[in-house]
């Protein structure tokens, strides 16, 4: 739930970089989301009229942060966001492991240990003896 939030919060993030799970967590709850509003809306007994204009409204509410974390996963790839727009491989992109390292768009979504510099064998980070 917490990606889902830090999706929600970066609302409309152009920038950067979003690791895949990030972005399926986004998925994942988006997909949840919606097929629990519309569970209450059809137990509640509401008509299909109003069933249609809530699940348009969740749809609409979470078009730009989708788009925003589907760009952001783009560039964790090392492609330009553009490439969400292009079928099938967008979806084979969004599968794959992020550039280890930093990119062009951002420094490595993930803690890789890159940054830390040369440690010894056996050593801990964050001996400063």
């Amino acid at each position: 739930m917490k990606w889902f939030l830090k999706c929600l919060r970066k609302y409309a993030v152009f920038t950067g970089r979003a690791r895949r799970k990030e972005y399926w967590m986004f998925i994942l709850f988006s997909m949840l989301g919606g097929f629990a509003m519309g569970l209450v809306v059809v137990i509640s007994g509401a008509s299909d009229a109003t069933l249609d204009l809530v699940a348009s409204f969740y749809q609409l509410f979470l078009s730009v942060p989708g788009l925003a974390v589907g760009v952001r996963r783009m560039h964790d790839t090392d492609r330009s966001g553009w490439f969400i727009l292009v079928p099938f491989y967008n979806f084979y992109l969004s599968c794959c492991d992020g550039t280890v390292g930093d990119n062009r768009f951002g420094t490595d979504s993930k803690d890789r240990g890159q940054s830390m510099g040369s440690q010894e064998p056996g050593s801990t980070y964050g001996d400063d003896v």
